[in-house]
């Protein structure tokens, strides 16, 4: 892919806009009957409001280089409360009954589906259609086979996994 000057300055100019925007800085302000409202320039009754990054300092020759802010510690992993609902065994052993059930219905049926993607791929070999007179669409066809037949015996393996997981 080859790039003109024109789409590279185009480009050049679109990160460096919206980087300024980003720095733009912006106020609260509450009108008389109590509406608020955001905006980029100072009015009477507004307030600046701190976004959490540092405006950029007027260009001076020697201006130092502001300081990167510390960002905040990660919160700590939430504790569930007291209250959180808890499900009692006999209600939590039948959904895993259900999620069993379920998880065993879907691999038959993605086995049903490997059966019939080996038997129409016949070891390779699949039998031409009438609209595959060039060898290249039939190769396409028989390279598509196996592809679903990958995919469907990576499905029923995750399947098997899962069941194997289950307690």
């Amino acid at each position: 892919m080859t790039f003109t000057r024109a789409t590279l300055a185009l480009a050049a100019g679109i990160v460096l806009s919206n980087t300024a925007a980003a720095q733009t800085p912006v106020y609260k302000c509450v009108d008389a009957e109590g509406r608020v409202e955001f905006t980029d320039s100072s009015r009477r009754g507004c307030k600046p409001l701190d976004l959490g990054y540092l405006p950029p300092a007027a260009p001076r020759a020697s201006a130092p280089i502001p300081a990167v802010r510390p960002s905040s510690p990660p919160p700590a992993a939430a504790v569930s409360p007291a209250a959180f609902p808890r499900v009692d065994s006999a209600q939590q052993r039948e959904r895993d009954n259900d999620r069993r059930e379920i998880l065993h219905d879907e691999l038959r049926s993605e086995e049903k589906k490997l059966a019939d993607l080996k038997r129409e791929f016949n070891n390779g070999e699949p039998e031409r259609q009438g609209n595959e007179r060039n060898y290249a669409k039939y190769q396409e066809r028989v390279s598509g086979m196996r592809d679903d037949i990958n995919r469907s015996e990576r499905n029923v393996e995750a399947l098997r996994r899962e069941i194997a997981n289950l307690r």
